[in-house]
């Protein structure tokens, strides 16, 4: 081979290893900033919570009617089905107490969906609760949205 054409690979070669080497910088990058996104609206969530502010807290799911949580009441199925159950639950800012979420686990599945795994707790005067959540996000125009939610009351444990 011509010294020419030996240049030109190691040129090429050169070349694509930046460009992976860039776009996995990128993807990264991306990647942070899709996390640092959900938990902006999950951060947006509690505040909006522990200021008693129900519409504020769904502000972080998809207004739409193929919108679902399952929980112990079974599945809603639409934002308006949604929203009806947290008011029914929560009727007022004492039975909502204060959230706390904690343990959270974000897994990107692709560009625009991420499933999130985590712990919910609620201090209230009536008596705590709190268990365990598995949330479905995906990327909207005007940002990530929850798409399902599972949400489990896990009881707490008594010691002896």
């Amino acid at each position: 081979m011509k010294p020419s054409k030996w240049a030109a690979l190691l040129v090429a070669g050169a070349l694509g290893t930046f460009i992976a080497m860039a776009n996995s910088a990128h993807t990264e990058k991306s990647a942070q900033r899709d996390r640092a996104a959900i938990e902006a609206v999950l951060s947006a969530q509690q505040k909006a919570w522990n200021d008693g502010n129900v519409d504020a807290f769904l502000e972080g799911y998809w207004r739409s009617e193929e919108l679902t949580f399952s929980g112990s009441q079974g599945i809603s199925r639409g934002f308006k089905a949604v929203r009806e159950r947290y008011q029914k639950s929560y009727p007022d800012r004492q039975a909502m107490g204060k959230l706390d979420f904690s343990g959270l686990e974000i897994r990107l599945m692709g560009s625009d969906a991420a499933l999130v795994l985590g712990h919910w707790h609620l201090t209230r005067d009536k008596g705590d609760i709190g268990g365990v959540f598995s949330l479905v996000f995906q990327r909207f125009p005007d940002g990530w949205r929850i798409i399902h939610d599972h949400t489990s009351v896990v009881p707490a444990t008594v010691s002896h």
